[in-house]
């Protein structure tokens, strides 16, 4: 019995040794994205099963597979992934701007940019005054959801006061408004200095949030014209007009001095402490707020950060198992195997991060989930990394905006009292910057970054 129990250790201990296939290193990454795709569909919901369960039991698998180490080795390499510097930065990040973002709407920041968007919209470029009211305020307070809570009761009242006014047709409908707003979020959520899509692109391919900034607007901006000029000339039959509230112009301050800090090139989480400090003097000067509600707002911020920081931590130390059983130099290699020269690369890295947030219905977790592979071909192909993480960041939010199980379509859907299939007809926006963008990858723009 003895013999047998040596010889059976031998074997494993020759297994162990060998070295690990590609398909098996990797497995992790398809093991985390079936337990939650099959997990979501079982449950007919893809926001019911959370996703640092699916990471914690890929997590735990990629452990047990790792080959050559032992328990506390295994876990020594997971844990220095999980706590790689760059992870906790982006950690440090997501705590300031969800205690930035939820403090700006305590002290009614919201409600005061709002309220300046309704004002200064005119009649006949309602539609195009919605969208780039959307535009502005989601890339404000960095969070395409926040700005759909935000304006989508709005939108709905608007295409009822419409109804009533004797505008009719598709354009006046709920869906058609709703949609305009969704649209804007996407932009203003690409492009914000505080958005988590926006902080896990820049963090993941290693370029600041200015330079990203540059080249994504380039991007992005032709099509948010080209669809601005659409809704003006749509909006030529809208007869009536919507009310707004009382304006509180010193509640605008944090948003406006937020994105003239971000874009002057100051390190963001100085920009978010900066935020989150004119919160607290602007609140209690205001009488919004007092020191314990402020104390009460942050930890609620944070907390609402909560998931999104499990999540990066697990999902770093499972990539960095894949890494060291050489997952990563596989799935680049097979990438990269048939592609000739940079446009290949960036095309691999949009299908990448498409595919990823296809899976997962959140473009935050699919950047974060693909940011380190992005990385690796950037470097191994000499591309800019602003213009791969502006891919990452772009193509995860078009990806984002055409599912009907994502987040915000179904949050604007909720709200509007419509099913999220209603809007993506008419969302304009994503389809023409998922044009643009595509197109900037195959002419190789913009040409010049700096």
């Amino acid at each position: 019995m003895t013999e047998l129990f040596k010889g059976v250790r031998r074997k494993w201990a020759e297994h162990d040794a060998r070295p690990m296939s590609g398909w098996l290193a990797l497995s992790p990454l398809p093991v985390f994205l079936c337990i939650y795709l099959i997990s979501s569909i079982i449950a007919k919901d893809f926001y019911s099963i959370p996703i640092s369960a699916a990471f914690l039991l890929a997590s735990v698998y990629g452990i047990c597979i790792c080959r050559g180490k032992t328990l506390e080795q295994r876990i020594a390499v997971f844990s220095e992934g999980a706590g790689n510097k760059n992870v906790l930065l982006m950690i440090w990040i997501f705590i300031l701007a969800g205690a930035f973002a939820t403090t700006a709407k305590e002290i009614g920041a919201i409600d005061a940019t709002v309220n300046l968007a309704l004002r200064i919209l005119p009649g006949r470029l309602l539609y195009a005054g919605l969208f780039l009211a959307s535009c502005f305020i989601s890339m404000s307070i960095g969070t395409s959801v926040g700005t759909i809570v935000a304006l989508v009761p709005v939108a709905a009242g608007i295409a009822e006061e419409l109804a009533l006014g004797g505008t009719s047709g598709i354009t006046a409908g709920t869906p058609f408004i709703t949609a305009i707003i969704v649209g804007g979020a996407f932009f203003g959520d690409n492009l914000s200095f505080i958005s988590d899509t926006t902080i896990a692109a820049t963090r993941t391919q290693e370029c600041s949030m200015a330079d990203k900034f540059k080249v994504n607007v380039r991007i992005v901006a032709p099509a948010a014209l080209l669809v601005t000029a659409l809704y003006v000339v749509l909006g030529s039959s809208v007869t009536a007009a919507p009310e707004a509230g009382p304006i509180d112009w010193v509640k605008l301050i944090p948003y406006v001095m937020v994105i003239a800090l971000a874009i002057s090139g100051l390190n963001v989480a100085a920009v978010l402490a900066t935020g989150l400090s004119l919160n607290f003097i602007i609140g209690l000067s205001t009488g919004c707020m007092t020191w314990q509600s402020f104390l009460t707002s942050t930890g609620a911020g944070i907390s609402g950060m909560g998931d999104l920081i499990i999540v990066t931590m697990l999902a770093g130390g499972m990539l960095e198992i894949i890494k060291v059983n050489g997952g990563l130099d596989f799935i680049v290699s097979g990438l990269t195997r048939r592609i000739k020269g940079k446009t290949g690369a960036e095309l691999s890295i949009a299908g990448l991060v498409s595919l990823a947030n296809l899976c997962t219905a959140n473009n935050t977790i699919a950047i974060i989930t693909t940011g380190r592979i992005a990385r690796d071909i950037t470097q191994r192909f000499g591309l800019d990394p602003r213009k791969s993480a502006s891919i990452m960041d772009t193509f995860s939010c078009l990806v984002q905006g055409l599912i009907p199980y994502g987040a915000q379509l179904l949050m604007a859907a909720g709200l509007a009292g419509i099913s999220s299939i209603s809007i993506i007809g008419y969302l304009y926006y994503p389809f023409v910057m998922g044009l643009f963008a595509f197109g900037a990858i195959i002419l190789r723009l913009p040409r010049k970054y700096s």
